[in-house]
């Protein structure tokens, strides 16, 4: 069966840049959020704690339920259900109407709308959304937003950061007005944290740079990650292709001498996006991914027992013209996994 093997030295190697970055292993909230992009949840929790990193980000509940006893936070972005919560989470307001929702006694962050314009409440009804947190006995612990352009050469990022530094302002007075406690800023994702030249929030998510990757142009200065996790098939089967012959759905490989290829344990079924027998794709001893790829195996010109299919997936997402996100969070949950050092 197809597996996944987790570097642990790489995986460290990205908390020290990123906690060096943030100015303190506390500020370092971990995003592992819809299976830790496809790394494994607990499996990275696990290393994360061990790194000795205090906070986590997920999705919904279920995930947080999950490793509600590795961290001491673990900040809930977008659940919609309405239950009694854990002292240690805590649950994003993503809108007004979430405060009628939520249990009394939860913790909660606001997320603010500074320009991106798809979650959070606008800044101008901070004071309204504070007020109903009183009112339903919900305990203000963070306030949040998020950057739409901090991987891009914009001064979008900019603007929106100077909008963020206007909503803690104003949290700081309505805080002092009512007798609130302060809560925790945040608003750097990855990319945003390596564009601050002294990052001042409370907190940073970070997402794929934690996994090795960062999205953000190349004309910043980018720090050396390193991919933690690599992809690996076992053979089903070996034969010799024939000059001439063709091998896969649709024939799009021709052999153009006699050759011997082994079929491996990897396919799309697997979350190994669907190659289009046309973009050459090769592994990283320089073996080829030969045709097209099946739901279930695809096809090299190698007869090893085990194949590592990918340990980066930087060229595999500009040959699909997407992200490294999609590649690796596209990967089967069931896929088994094995932390090396």
């Amino acid at each position: 069966m197809a597996y996944i093997v987790l570097n642990k030295s790489n995986y460290f190697h990205n908390l020290s840049v990123i906690s060096k970055k943030a100015g303190s292993i506390d500020k370092v909230a971990v995003v592992l959020k819809d299976n830790a992009y496809g790394h494994g949840l607990l499996e990275m929790a696990s290393m994360a704690k061990e790194f000795g990193i205090k906070s986590a980000v997920v999705r919904t509940c279920e995930e947080a339920k999950k490793i509600e006893t590795i961290f001491e936070q673990i900040l809930i972005l977008a659940d919609t259900k309405s239950e009694s919560y854990s002292h240690t989470f805590h649950i994003v307001i993503n809108c007004l109407e979430d405060i009628q929702r939520l249990p009394e006694n939860t913790n909660v962050h606001i997320k603010v709308d500074t320009g991106m314009h798809r979650n959070g409440i606008q800044i101008d009804s901070l004071e309204e959304a504070i007020l109903g947190l009183c009112k339903r006995n919900l305990n203000l612990t963070g306030v949040m937003t998020h950057y739409r352009c901090a991987d891009e050469l914009s001064c979008d990022f900019f603007w929106q950061r100077n909008n963020f530094i206007q909503v803690k302002k104003e949290v700081k007075r309505i805080c002092e007005k009512l007798f609130l406690s302060i809560p925790k800023f945040h608003s750097a994702n990855s990319s945003a944290l390596f564009r601050f030249k002294n990052y001042d929030d409370d907190l940073t998510r970070v997402g794929i740079a934690q996994y090795g990757y960062l999205e953000t142009h190349p004309s910043f200065d980018n720090p050396i990650l390193k991919p933690v996790l690599s992809l690996w098939g076992k053979k089903i089967a070996t034969r010799e292709l024939k000059k001439n012959q063709r091998v896969g759905y649709g024939a799009m490989f021709k052999a153009e001498k006699n050759m011997i290829i082994s079929t491996y344990d990897v396919g799309y079924g697997d979350g190994f996006f669907r190659l289009n027998g046309v973009d050459k794709c090769e592994t990283p001893k320089g073996y080829e991914i030969l045709g097209r790829v099946s739901m279930d195996c695809l096809s090299i010109n190698c007869e090893d027992e085990e194949v590592c299919i990918y340990d980066d997936v930087t060229k595999l997402a500009k040959i699909h013209n997407t992200i490294t996100y999609e590649i690796t969070t596209s990967l089967n949950p069931n896929i088994p996994k094995v932390i090396k050092s």
